[in-house]
């Protein structure tokens, strides 16, 4: 998760262009500086983590050794070992979660560029920063159980993959992800193309793959995850009532590989 530093030429040639002052263009770097950081310091403590998770399995294997052996005191040793094996995996579980989906640190030119394009597709588009993801609403990008994108989110879409494409963005792949509420289809045409909202949200990802593999975004760099209702990120009404904040596609920027 290493990048190279965005260069004093590239920051004042981008700033001659007139997209962003001087003064937002010190608080994006500011902000990926402490994202550089924080990401850092999950790295050290996730390698660290592992480390010591091997060890433990190598201790608890020489433990079954003894007790193998005939040893009643390796069988104490073995349930302690077995105690904090598992504590351990639970942290680098948890460490891993966050490395990956905590935050990643774009180049500070690049969240400009992102900030812009959300700017300018308020309506449709938000970008959260801090963590490097692009969120599209899906009642403004697909009608109703479907997952046909209609004409405004494809010409946002294709302004996304100018992005996508440009300098600043080759270093990252990315991964599209579509969620739903938990409204339960019911629709026998809808059900037929979808059988439940976890295909639906797979298929609405799939869709904006394949809009941007028409705009000559390369395969490589894309993939797809569909959650369907089960990361909502607001409380969905009684009695699978459902809310709009749930019904979504993110796009993660996420380092290569």
């Amino acid at each position: 998760m290493k990048y190279g530093i965005v260069t004093v030429l590239a920051a004042f040639a981008f700033m001659l262009s007139g997209c962003v002052s001087q003064g937002a263009y010190d608080s994006l770097k500011m902000k990926n500086e402490t994202q550089s950081e924080r990401i850092s310091e999950l790295e050290s403590k996730y390698n660290s983590a592992k480390l010591e998770l091997q060890q433990l399995r190598e201790k608890l294997e020489t433990a079954r050794e003894l007790e193998n052996a005939g040893e009643q005191a390796a069988q104490e040793e073995i349930k302690l070992l077995e105690e904090a094996l598992k504590e351990k995996n639970e942290l680098v579980k948890k460490l891993q979660k966050q490395l990956l989906e905590g935050g990643v640190k774009l180049p500070a030119e690049l969240n400009v560029m992102l900030e812009e394009f959300a700017s300018a597709n308020p309506d449709l588009v938000t970008f959260d920063s801090e963590r490097g993801v692009v969120k599209f609403k899906s009642d403004l990008t697909f009608a109703p159980g479907s997952d046909n994108i209609n004409s405004q989110a494809k010409e946002a879409i294709s302004k996304f993959c100018g992005i996508v494409k440009s300098e600043q963005a080759e270093k990252f792949d990315i991964v599209i992800a579509g969620h739903t509420d938990d409204m339960k289809i019911s629709k026998p045409s809808t059900k037929r193309e979808h059988p439940t909202n976890w295909h639906l949200s797979a298929h609405r990802a799939i869709s904006v793959l394949q809009s941007m593999m028409n705009e000559s975004v390369t395969p490589e760099r894309l993939s797809v995850r569909g959650y369907g209702e089960y990361r909502p990120v607001a409380p969905n009404k009684p009695n699978n009532g459902g809310n709009v904040k749930n019904r979504r596609v993110e796009i993660y920027i996420v380092p290569q590989g």
